[in-house]
This record gives C-alpha cells, structure tokens and sequence, in this order.
C-alpha cells in the first residue's frame, strides 16, 4: 500500500450502506445557511459510481415536478449525515445514462431480491481479498528473488572453492618437482674430480715444443 493510499484510508467512512448503480437511495446532506444547519434529503437512483478509495463519487437522478434533477455526492464527505437504500435495483450495468432518455414509467428498474444482494456482497468481498492476497504476492516476489540470488552467489562460491584450493597445491608442488630434477652438491663435485683426473689430449703447440 501506497502513502497516498495510507492518507486517503484515514478519511474514508465506514458507517455507510452497501449500494450500487440501480439503487434507490435516500441521501441526507448538510447544508449551512449562515449561522444555522439544516439536513435535507435527496432521493433518487444511483445511476453512475465513480473513482476509488476516498474520492470515490456517484450521481443520484430523481424526476421533479416532470424535470430530470441529478446530483454529484462525494461517498466520504462529512457533509453526508447518513444515506438509506429504499430500494434495491436490479440492472446489468455500472453506469445507467440511458435512463436520461426515458420517461418515468420506462425509467422504472426492477427490484432484487435481498438474497441477490447479500450473494454480490460476499463476491464483491471475495474478489477484494483475492486482490489484496495477489498484492501481497507481488510484494513478497522481490524478497524472493534476492533470496534466491543470495542462495545461488553462496553455492557458486562453495563450488568455486575446491578448486581454487587444488590450484593452490599443484602451484606449490612443482618448485619440489624442478628440485627433485637439479643435480645435487656432491654429485657435481664428482664431475669435477673425474674430469680433473682425465688425461689431457695433447695438443699441436705441444709436439712442436718436443721436436724442437
């Protein structure tokens, strides 16, 4: 849930009826008229309910003296004393324009029962939870997915670190192998003597020194 969201749920009404487009009610409204306050009553059909949350709004259409008269309320305004359903309508549609167009006898909305009324608030109710539980969800996939990366980074790292470590060990055994291959101290000082002790091949400058 948003901030806005948030601000908006501290102002909304709870003590109010549960109505929809089709529907005969009867809204008391406050109206100031200098120092003084008076309620007056407005009834009519709900024929268009508007916006979300706390500036959701419907328009209320009554016939007078002959004339169409609709009026916009707010849901949650203050200035509502109270709002009574007389009537319960039953239409297949959310916004009832068409009813501009009608006389009074046509403009007549059959009436539901209160079964029917009862059975739409219990899905209207279900499919808000099935939204806020899908709501949750989506919120919840984020937390799930960093998890999950963490999860993956911490198995690479424990399959990467055998062989690191296997890496380590061959880097350190060849020196051993190069002076294992090197010829020892003493041997090389044998070399030396055997050669030191080998007859030396005579040379031209040699017999040239002897015949003279």
């Amino acid at each position: 849930m948003s901030a806005i969201q948030e601000i908006e749920k501290s102002y909304m009404r709870e003590d109010l009826p549960d109505f929809r487009s089709g529907d005969t009610v009867a809204v008391h409204y406050k109206i100031k008229e200098g120092d003084r306050e008076r309620i007056q009553i407005f009834e009519g059909v709900v024929i268009a309910m508007k916006g979300g949350g706390a500036r959701e709004t419907f328009i209320v259409r009554k016939i007078s003296y002959g004339v169409g008269v609709e009026r916009i309320f707010a849901l949650h305004s203050p200035l509502i004393d109270k709002i009574e359903v007389k009537r319960l309508g039953k239409v297949r549609r959310a916004k009832l324009y068409y009813l501009r167009g009608l006389s009074k006898k046509a403009s007549r909305i059959k009436e539901r029962s209160r079964l029917e009324h009862q059975n739409a608030g219990l899905k209207a109710k279900d499919a808000a939870a099935k939204a806020a539980a899908t709501e949750e969800t989506k919120a919840a996939e984020p937390e799930a997915q960093e998890s999950q990366t963490e999860l993956s980074q911490v198995e690479e790292m424990e399959t990467l670190a055998p062989e690191v470590t296997a890496e380590q060990t061959t880097q350190t055994q060849v020196p051993e192998a190069q002076d294992t291959n090197e010829t020892p101290p003493e041997k090389a000082q044998a070399e030396q003597a055997e050669e030191a002790q080998a007859p030396q091949e005579a040379t031209p400058d040699d017999g040239e020194k002897g015949k003279s």
